[in-house]
């Protein structure tokens, strides 16, 4: 568990401070293990700093690993559960050791990518993070508050804000809509690894070269992509709420308030967009697997045509040829041609003759190719 102090400068506090900050705003992040243990000192601290603690709900909600994303509010805090969409650790590994993406590191890359929720109790003047072991978010809003602090024109930092240079955030609310921008963001590197192996179970289904095996690598795709669709829809229905929330909020009196309430708003709607082009990307990759499985079956279905056509026609051309063999084979001592010398020429040339009548037939009804 880490402590920050965010105001003008961005300072870490070595424990508790021991009254609530008169400027900016507190920022607590700890581990959902280190929550769950040292969860009667958080909760005391909290009613001294925040003037409340949280309910035993709420709190069951950011111990829960697996609870979807949500927002809830009471009289004197709110709480979000965000589930991120990122690449696991050692996926971008499995890309640059396959750089062909075989359907083994696609079941490998599906299976790894990090779904984890991350939850977020707001107070006035403070933000109570809780995250999964190791989270890579975290240690990135450390490295860039501080560098945020250090300076306020550093590379890389412009324009966070609209049409405003890169600063500090202001309030709990801010820091906790950039987080989960920023969570959202990171599904940039996950689209990319989704599409190429996408890209590469699509040009093995519709390739003519062999025959398609790799249907339980398929299915996995699909199943992860319904359970992104999921957690998209979710995380939309969680941003929808907090927007409903905040405009219930009292509107502030002085200028400064109401520029900050303005700014909430539009990082607020701008989560909200990232969030419906993340679910109209995995909607259009979901359709493009659809019809992929479908061209498939359709190529399938055609070639079997082909080959049942082909089948048909020799068997039209070759019964005549049965039949006059099966005529001249029969057991009769007086049969026409049977005993001259040039009889097996004749038949020989009358089954040319039908061979070819029938391939000009078959030709003229566009029954065989050329």
């Amino acid at each position: 568990m880490r402590i920050f102090h965010i105001h003008d400068r961005f300072t870490e506090l070595p424990d508790w401070p021991a009254t609530p900050p008169t400027q900016g705003f507190l920022w607590v992040t700890t581990s959902r293990r280190v929550f769950e243990v040292r969860l009667t000192e958080i909760q005391q601290q909290l009613t001294a700093l925040a003037g409340g603690a949280l309910l035993d709900l709420h709190v069951a909600d950011l111990i829960n690993a697996q609870l979807p994303s949500q927002f809830d509010y009471t009289s004197w805090y709110d709480v979000m559960v965000f589930r991120r969409l990122a690449a696991g650790a050692g996926t971008e590994r499995l890309f640059l050791d396959d750089e062909r993406g075989t359907p083994t590191s696609a079941r490998q890359a599906m299976a790894s990518i990090d779904t984890s929720p991350v939850g977020f109790a707001l107070f006035d003047r403070v933000l109570l993070t809780v995250h999964p072991a190791d989270c890579s978010v975290r240690s990135f809003f450390e490295a860039r508050l501080a560098s945020l602090a250090q300076n306020d024109n550093a590379p890389g930092w412009r324009q966070e804000g609209r049409g405003s240079t890169s600063r500090l955030p202001p309030n709990s609310a801010d820091l906790m809509l950039r987080i989960i921008n920023h969570m959202v963001d990171g599904y940039l590197d996950l689209r990319r690894l989704l599409t190429r192996q996408f890209g590469y179970l699509q040009q093995e289904l519709l390739s003519n070269r062999q025959q398609f095996r790799h249907w339980q690598a398929l299915l996995d795709s699909r199943n992860t992509l319904h359970l992104l669709e999921d957690i998209c829809e979710d995380q939309r229905s969680a941003i929808q709420e907090w927007l409903d929330a905040l405009a219930d909020w009292p509107v502030p009196t002085d200028p400064h308030g109401a520029r900050e309430r303005e700014v909430l708003g539009v990082r607020s709607r701008d989560v909200q967009e990232h969030i419906e082009r993340v679910l109209a990307h995995v909607r259009r990759l979901e359709s493009s697997a659809e019809g992929a499985v479908q061209m498939h079956f359709s190529a399938q279905g055609s070639r079997t045509n082909e080959i049942m056509r082909t089948l048909t026609v020799l068997t039209a051309i070759f019964l005549p040829l049965n039949l006059i063999t099966g005529v001249f084979g029969m057991n009769f001592d007086d049969m026409p041609l049977i005993h001259e010398q040039a009889g097996f020429w004749l038949a020989a040339g009358l089954m040319g003759v039908v061979v070819a009548v029938l391939v000009w037939v078959f030709r003229r009804r566009r029954y065989i190719g050329e």
